[in-house]
């Protein structure tokens, strides 16, 4: 199933909703916070209602009152110009105020989410730009060198024990345990939006490893239905259309036959008369 079907970003916005959940009074959050009048959208704005409470979790310990994050799925890559991308867009968005320097430079942060460890920009970062990089928890990168605080957060890396969520919206789960650890928890918040929204997505992605756990809860059992169905729709789909085309396959064939014998006047019969063109595969074995 590809990107377009499997909508990650929403999956992540709950999914980072459901890692912070302990700070959510303190925590205002943003999804594709639009910059200006122009399409420039910022994945994830997160801004802090009280700045002096910190945040204990440890994807938001760098947290100041303005958190941009930027989030790549599983198939994307984190790249040199994403880096300055999201960096311009911090840079838009401490200037795009009515009332000038509203926003401090200190009260930034940027994040980026990334399911594989950037090696080039991590070379770039620490060759061109001279900052360091360095793991200050597993999964967890900041980079130093910058006023405004950066955090690489690498999901594939991350604790089971710690970012369950985060580290699970992958396509890459690893086996049926994994999916029935997921299950487990999913049990407890089985009517929560934000839970159904990430296991949606990584049922989907990774439906294999699910359809191997059998004890499923109620609600998690519709929702594999409400997939299977649609498993079965695009197998008729895709055989209706494998149909069609080996079809037109066979009728070319016949007709480069007949061509070749100079039976032309046989090639429009066959056309109007599907026996007599059945006929016609039989003599020639098509």
């Amino acid at each position: 199933m590809n990107e377009k079907i499997l909508q990650w970003h929403p999956a992540f916005y709950a999914s980072l909703q459901i890692e912070l959940q302990d700070e959510k009074d303190n925590l205002m959050f943003e999804n594709e916070y639009q910059l200006g009048t122009r399409p420039k959208e910022i994945d994830v704005l997160i801004i802090k209602k009280v700045e002096n409470i910190p945040v204990r979790k440890n994807v938001g310990r760098i947290f100041r009152k303005h958190n941009i994050v930027e989030y790549k799925s599983p198939k994307d890559y984190l790249s040199i110009d994403d880096y300055y991308k999201v960096y311009a867009y911090a840079c838009f968005y401490k200037s795009d105020t009515v009332k000038q320097n509203s926003i401090q430079i200190t009260e930034l942060t940027i994040t980026f989410f990334c399911k594989i460890y950037p090696i080039k920009l991590v070379k770039h970062l620490e060759e061109i730009k001279r900052y360091k990089v360095q793991e200050t928890e597993r999964g967890i990168y900041m980079i130093y060198g910058d006023t405004i605080p950066m955090q690489i957060i690498v999901t594939e890396e991350l604790s089971r024990e710690e970012n369950l969520w985060l580290r699970s919206l992958t396509d890459e789960l690893e086996n049926a345990a994994e999916a029935n650890k997921l299950i487990c928890a999913y049990q407890a918040h089985q009517n929560n939006k934000l839970y159904e929204s990430v296991m949606d997505v990584v049922v989907r992605a990774n439906y294999e490893e699910f359809e191997e756990v059998k004890d499923m809860c109620k609600a998690l059992e519709e929702l594999m239905q409400d997939v299977i169905e649609e498993r079965k729709k695009e197998a008729v789909e895709k055989a209706i259309e494998q149909g069609i085309e080996e079809g037109a396959a066979r009728v070319n064939k016949l007709n480069e036959k007949l061509i070749v014998e100079g039976r032309k006047e046989d090639v429009l019969k066959a056309v109007l008369d599907r026996e007599f063109q059945n006929q016609l595969f039989l003599e020639f074995n098509i």
